[in-house]
């Protein structure tokens, strides 16, 4: 019978056998780890290759838009405006008794738009017409004793002078002078008249002022009042109006814009342009420059151009939103100004700042790529590109907020 500690002996490991095992061991190990590199590199180009496709807004680099005048010499955003508008408020204060228009009714110049309660009004009319007749009652028999004196003062010269034993010079004298009293009081009583009829067209006056009437012909665009309510020349505060409507001649309709001073030299009177409403941006309509304003605001550095719409059209409204590209117009002593370099325009959103550096983003094969450029003030949401594009190139404006050169891209339908 074999010992027990014979049989433990026989779970030694054996220290001094060759390294077989543990060569074959370390080899597994190794081709884990290279198993494990060539996945992740697969993984990693996987990966790579298929990045997100980011879609962005472009914008093509192209030369000043060709219009009727030409290309386009400079781009502002402003609102349309009427050259003749008024809030009308009436002339004295009362009480707003009738208002007969309303938003978009169409008014001619004298008509009553509105009337204040007007009976102490016309109390003073009735009063001021009284006064008047008395005047002329009083006037009339002065005039008529008048005439009577004279008559007398007449008669008794005429008595004097055939028989001077009959009436006496004093008696003569004294009829000429009850005459004279006589006309005197011809001639205040006059007075009286003239000062009745003063009183009676003041009164009139403000009887029919009472009456607010409109001072053109246009459209009401607003009601500032509403029957009831007090309404004055100027606001008082409290509950009072300082108009009852706003209105406009709807066919003085203009454009207002402000131009970047650096660029105001590009416009002159009666320029050609071309004007579209942020309501309607598929649709262009003609104007002309009216005026530039002959005085610069220091605080924006812009000059404010005023535009007329030759195209009438009911869909411009007052106030709406537009932006009027000023046309260059070609002629034959404008063929220096032909050979210079056309001007390229990028919206404002295309550049970004790099450092103090204007970079734009562009779009080659599918992919992005920087390009440093130089840019000229901003102007209607456009900025001139002078240097660093030459046209035809797409620009991002739109899509991406950390770009990256080499970032895969696909345009996007505005």
């Amino acid at each position: 019978m074999s010992s027990p500690l014979s049989d433990l002996s026989k779970l030694r490991i054996d220290r001094d056998a060759p390294g077989a095992v543990r060569s074959a061991f370390r080899w597994n190990v190794g081709l884990a780890v290279a198993a494990l590199v060539v996945v992740v590199g697969v993984v990693l180009w996987v990966r790579r290759g298929s990045a997100p496709v980011v879609q962005v807004l472009v914008a093509a680099a192209e030369q000043g838009a060709g219009g009727p005048g030409g290309g386009t010499a400079v781009t502002a955003n402003g609102y349309v405006v009427a050259r003749t508008r008024a809030s009308v408020s009436a002339k004295v204060a009362g009480r707003l008794a009738m208002l007969a228009v309303s938003e978009g009714s169409y008014v001619r110049r004298g008509a009553i738009i509105a009337r204040l309660e007007n009976a102490d009004y016309a109390a003073a009319v009735a009063q001021a017409e009284a006064t008047v007749a008395s005047a002329r009652a009083d006037q009339i028999e002065a005039e008529t004793e008048r005439d009577q004196l004279r008559r007398e003062a007449q008669r008794l010269r005429e008595i004097r002078a055939q028989n001077a034993q009959l009436v006496s010079d004093q008696e003569v004298e004294a009829a000429e002078s009850r005459a004279t009293q006589a006309d005197a009081r011809v001639r205040s009583s006059e007075a009286r008249g003239a000062a009745a009829e003063a009183g009676r067209r003041f009164a009139e006056a403000n009887f029919e002022n009472t009456f607010i009437r409109a001072p053109f012909t246009g459209t009401v665009l607003r009601k500032e009042a509403e029957v009831g309510e007090v309404v004055a020349p100027s606001v008082g505060g409290g509950l009072t109006r300082g108009a009852v409507v706003t209105m406009a001649d709807l066919t003085t309709l203009e454009v207002e814009v402000d131009v970047n001073e650096a660029y105001i030299a590009r416009i002159a009177h009666a320029q050609p342009a071309r004007i579209t409403l942020d309501a309607y941006p598929d649709t262009s309509f003609t104007g002309t420059v009216r005026q530039v304003v002959p005085t610069a605001d220091r605080q924006r550095a812009t000059v404010q151009v005023k535009v007329s719409i030759l195209d009438r059209d009911p869909r411009i409204l007052p106030e709406m939103g537009a932006r009027v590209d000023f046309l260059e117009r070609s002629s034959p002593a404008d063929s220096a100004v032909a050979a210079s370099p056309a001007r390229i325009r990028l919206p404002v959103a295309a550049l970004k700042d790099d450092a103090g550096q204007s970079i734009v983003w562009l779009v080659r094969n599918g992919r992005l790529e920087s390009r440093a450029v130089e840019a000229g003030p901003a102007s209607g949401g456009f900025r001139e590109i002078r240097s660093g594009l030459t046209g035809g190139e797409l620009v991002v404006i739109d899509g991406v907020d950390t770009p990256s050169p080499g970032m895969r891209v696909k345009l996007r339908t505005p």
